[in-house]
């Protein structure tokens, strides 16, 4: 093909996914918005196969097959409450492949020629910058792929512990300079192969030390940042084959990723450094629990539940991961479409942590067919608590917890909380009193208002809804 129909092509594809993001802002475009990036996608594929620098099609094919193949059985039998890992598991895959696409354009490019023809990328600064590229996508690809298989392992319980590497964040911040440092020497030197290797190996285990010692109630920022950093692989990867849509592509998920990471941070009121390097829960051991709830604390059976939902003419729900692990997502839709039978209105509020990953709480609802425009950002939702007859709160815990408006000695003072405390009565489903992510009691459970129902959240639902349908 004629290298400017290539290139408008291109271009094609580039304005789809810009257009694409753009319709996945709002619910009710999101669907076509994700349609026209995949359709975006589609003719930069297309373009690129029938590109004539391609010469064999027999890998392409292989990969195609083989990874269609894995992509399906995953698709089948993932659940949805194992999307966070899900997508930690596939950040990983785009910082490999892209560590991948840097390591054989090394090799392919140092056997065109030999070295005392001078740079094989290029002559001055077109060769530097070439080799800057490749040694930087090595490195940003290696820390997603191991970082992102640490997320995926925390998230899916094979890592319970957080752990350190030994000499921690300072170990971290040398093993950084030297992997810089292997770059510069690369781009000074391209015949210097072993720094390349060494920049490789060095980002594999930057990727295992960032991300081991970080809690799972950080998971959400970790994994947006691993998306910004698949994408910027991505995007220096397009810089090393000359591809203008790999470049606007990677660029858009990079961009994208480290708003979404600003905006995660900001909703836990923590800086990223604080995120990367410090612990949410540290201080957590001053604060006694027995202290809090000794004899403060109301259980409900869910039938007394259901004869307070009974008479109640606005409901807020607020889900958590408690309710991701219940797999209640289902349940929570038939408890609201039993109460708007009854001419009660249902709301459900979302933090924006809550969860293990950016939108889970969302995505969950949605599997479940809850109407989008009933999921309440935090922002939204606030003000009506007051306004609210029962609050509903199914597994979340940091996310509601006083403590952040309340105690400035608290290790998340300042944090953005959704004000459940302030509905006529709340009732909290969770399995015990234990704590959050945050390792911090949760005074809402103390409150005069609050009611605690204990045990499956899943069952708990539904015995509600048993109730008020028997109620009838």
């Amino acid at each position: 093909m004629h290298p400017t129909l290539v290139n408008l092509v291109y271009l094609a594809a580039a304005v789809l996914f810009i257009l694409g993001i753009k319709g996945l802002a709002r619910p009710r475009t999101a669907v076509q918005g994700n349609l026209l990036s995949a359709v975006g996608m589609l003719l930069a594929v297309l373009v690129t196969l029938l590109d004539k620098q391609i010469v064999r099609y027999e890998y392409i094919v292989a990969g195609v097959l083989l990874g269609s193949a894995i992509g399906t059985t995953m698709a089948i039998k993932v659940r949805m409450t194992a999307m966070p890992q899900m997508v930690a598991l596939l950040n990983g895959f785009g910082g490999g492949a892209s560590l991948a696409v840097a390591l054989a354009e090394y090799v392919a490019r140092m056997g065109e020629a030999p070295a005392a023809m001078g740079n094989p990328f290029g002559p001055g600064a077109v060769g530097m910058v070439a080799l800057a590229a490749i040694g930087l996508t090595a490195l940003i690809g290696g820390v997603t792929l191991t970082g992102s298989l640490v997320a995926f392992a925390k998230l899916q319980e094979l890592l319970k512990k957080d752990r350190s590497l030994p000499g921690g964040t300072w170990a971290n911040g040398l093993v950084a300079a030297v992997a810089v440092l292997a770059v510069a020497g690369l781009v000074l030197d391209p015949n210097q192969g072993e720094l390349l290797l060494a920049v490789t190996l060095l980002a594999l285990v930057l990727g295992f030390g960032l991300v081991l010692p970080i809690g799972g109630a950080d998971m959400p920022v970790v994994i947006a940042l691993l998306n910004s950093y698949s994408g910027l692989a991505a995007a220096m990867a397009g810089f090393i084959l000359g591809n203008m849509v790999l470049i606007v592509a990677g660029s858009l998920v990079g961009t994208s990723g480290l708003i979404l990471t600003r905006i995660m941070c900001a909703a836990m009121n923590r800086s990223l450094p604080n995120v990367l390097f410090g612990k949410m829960a540290e201080g957590a051991e001053a604060i006694d629990a027995d202290a809090i709830y000794a004899g403060k604390v109301k259980s409900a059976s869910p039938e007394e539940v259901a004869m307070m939902l009974e008479t109640a003419k606005r409901v807020m729900i607020v889900p958590g991961y408690g309710m991701a692990m219940a797999q209640a997502q289902h349940a929570v839709r038939e408890l609201m479409d039993t109460l708007e039978a009854r001419g009660c209105e249902v709301l459900f509020a979302i933090h924006p942590v809550a969860g293990r990953m950016p939108g889970h709480m969302n995505v969950l609802l949605a599997e479940a067919e809850v109407p989008y425009e009933k999921l309440l950002e935090m922002e939204r939702a606030n003000p009506l608590f007051e306004e609210t007859d029962v609050a509903i709160v199914i597994g979340a815990n940091d996310v509601t917890n006083p403590m952040a408006r309340e105690d400035k000695g608290s290790p998340i003072y300042g944090m953005p909380i959704l004000n459940v405390d302030r509905a006529k009565t709340v009732v909290v489903i969770k399995r015990s009193l234990s704590p959050g992510f945050a390792g911090l009691p949760n005074p809402l459970f103390a409150r005069d208002n609050t009611y605690m129902v204990f045990g499956d959240g899943k069952k708990a639902v539904l015995d509600m809804v048993a109730a008020l349908e028997s109620a009838s």
